[in-house]
């Protein structure tokens, strides 16, 4: 493995072309911990905080699974047992039935659930809001008011429909804020409690200050987007600031136990296509190519998430090796997945 180790710097080197990644850092560790390279280019160092989008998701999967373990909650546990009835009145009428306080815990998390995407379904107005905060038309949001929007859209199906998955903001949404009535915190808080301090994580946190301008400018195409009030927003379904190493080290807590007990990741691993090449399970996602697009040889599956932002968070089984980072790009996402496979391929 060691020879292997001198050619990331170049690899990561050679993605940053300036017209779409000018910044990337990358952390990658084995599992025996034999391999550990941290390594930064373009205009990001390797203590570079940054927004991790959608990778979010991976901590609220931990905290939930950690209130699972305190006998707080279960996950077949109606959303209505947690949720105010006003707020989720309505936002999933589907061929003249009423869904809404059926859902589950674990249909959020499993974006099997069929609530639509309140971020990229577009609204009344024909327009998306991923379009409006693309195009730097900052904006804030709260959970009442995404549950407002939601109600003006269609469901896709009716929950739990078996082979049927729709990867949805507005269950992550749902979920931060069952967090927070059982904790009787805030989602930070809890973070704070189950996730940060016992992993002594120093350098990540919930962006909620929009005049906070520590992490790295996120790129959508050639230009740094400017968009605090949406990322303010985000909070449960795309909201936190991270390190490569802290990332990592959240990462590896993840499946070695420390939050929940192992059994639990198997129950996790309820794979439905989303889509391609990924698929989502319980709150955590798996990325693997067709063996068309490598005919000598599987491609390594990949176990974790990633994010709108570039980011990423995950485990190579196979390979028995954990990657994170982020080439901090919006468009297009499969970038990281290009960095990561490049990698493996050196593994």
């Amino acid at each position: 493995m060691q020879p292997s180790i001198q050619n990331f710097d170049r690899i990561l080197h050679s993605t940053i072309d300036r017209k779409r990644i000018f910044g990337a850092v990358l952390h990658v560790e084995s599992g025996d911990r034999q391999l550990s390279w941290n390594g930064a280019a373009g205009n990001m160092n390797s203590a570079s905080r940054f927004f991790i989008a959608s990778t979010t998701k991976l901590y609220v999967t931990a905290a939930l699974l950690k209130l699972r373990a305190l006998n707080k909650i279960k996950l077949t546990d109606k959303i209505i047992l947690y949720l105010d009835k006003g707020m989720i009145s309505n936002i999933h009428h589907f061929r003249g039935a009423e869904y809404s306080a059926e859902i589950t815990i674990e249909q959020l998390m499993a974006h099997t659930s069929g609530l639509p995407d309140y971020f990229q379904q577009k609204r009344i107005n024909g327009k998306s809001l991923a379009d409006e905060i693309m195009a730097g038309h900052d904006q804030a949001w709260t959970v009442e008011h995404v549950m407002e929007e939601v109600k003006q859209m269609k469901p896709r199906f009716a929950p739990g429909t078996r082979g049927k998955a729709l990867y949805s903001d507005t269950n992550f949404q749902l979920l931060g804020k069952i967090i927070e009535t059982v904790t009787s915190q805030t989602l930070e808080d809890t973070f704070i409690q189950y996730i940060y301090e016992p992993l002594s994580l120093s350098h990540t946190y919930l962006y909620t200050n929009t005049q906070d301008d520590t992490p790295s400018p996120l790129y959508y195409k050639e230009s740094p987007i400017h968009i605090p009030h949406a990322m303010v927003s985000f909070g449960p379904d795309g909201g936190l600031v991270s390190t490569a190493e802290e990332l990592m080290r959240f990462l590896r807590a993840f499946f070695d136990g420390t939050f929940f007990p192992q059994p639990y990741l198997e129950e996790l691993y309820a794979w439905n296509k989303i889509f391609f090449p990924l698929q989502y399970g319980k709150g955590i996602a798996k990325f693997q190519l067709p063996r068309i697009f490598s005919p000598f040889h599987s491609p390594p599956e990949l176990i974790g998430h990633s994010g709108l932002s570039g980011a990423f968070a995950y485990y190579s089984p196979k390979k028995d090796v954990y990657l994170c980072g982020t080439v901090n790009q919006i468009s297009p996402p499969s970038l990281s997945y290009k960095l990561m496979l490049q990698i493996l391929s050196l593994l």
